[in-house]
């Protein structure tokens, strides 16, 4: 392996910091992703349940106060004595950075994905001259001179495909798992927004 990747020259370094962040990069997304840390089913709105029956669920189990979930269906109830406008500009806001984190390096993924081909075919490139630099200066012509530039060339497209191929399959996954999770977040919000005014309409009509 070693051999391999001296051979394939100094275009080898970058792929493999290319294929580290990407292991890295999947592996806390898909942690930092997972269902239960992001729309606790404890807190889960549904249909039947009233504003201040999930806040007390969420009174019960703290630690989904940090969830995403948790951090919008917060703002709303503090907001609510503000208004209705307010209330839904403050978990607009609290939903747009609980987004941003979940997209958290996502982008990178993809941009890896990009490159890596790229830095292959640098490498394929490179070999190549290397290759023809080497019949040029030599002062005898044989094809096995060639045999160097062209390794390095297989070696480092090689390589270049086999970080693209997993970074883009990551950052396609996650990009999926966020825009789901995107979805749920909003529905959830509004509906709990929906609950909690219907309920203080309720409440001020009775």
């Amino acid at each position: 392996m070693w051999e391999l990747f001296k051979a394939g020259g100094w275009l080898m370094l970058p792929l493999l910091l290319c294929s580290v962040f990407t292991v890295a990069i999947t592996i806390e997304r898909m942690i930092r992703l997972r269902v239960k840390d992001v729309l606790p089913a404890q807190i889960f709105v549904t249909a039947s349940d009233s504003a201040t029956e999930v806040m007390q669920r969420l009174q019960q189990n703290p630690e989904t106060e940090q969830s995403p979930l948790g951090q919008i269906l917060s703002a709303g109830w503090n907001g609510r004595m503000q208004g209705e406008k307010f209330t839904r500009a403050q978990m607009e806001v609290v939903a747009s950075q609980e987004i941003h984190h979940l997209e958290k390096n996502i982008n990178f993924l993809g941009t890896i994905s990009a490159v890596a081909p790229l830095l292959g075919l640098l490498g394929t490139v490179i070999g190549i001259i290397e290759s023809f630099l080497t019949i040029d200066v030599g002062s005898n012509i044989s094809p096995t001179l060639m045999i160097p530039g062209i390794s390095k060339a297989l070696i480092t497209t090689a390589m270049g495909m086999v970080v693209a191929i997993p970074a883009l399959i990551a950052y396609r996954y996650l990009q999926r798992v966020v825009h789901e999770h995107i979805a749920q977040l909003e529905q959830q919000a509004t509906l709990f927004h929906a609950k909690l005014f219907y309920q203080k309409s309720t409440h001020h009509s009775s």
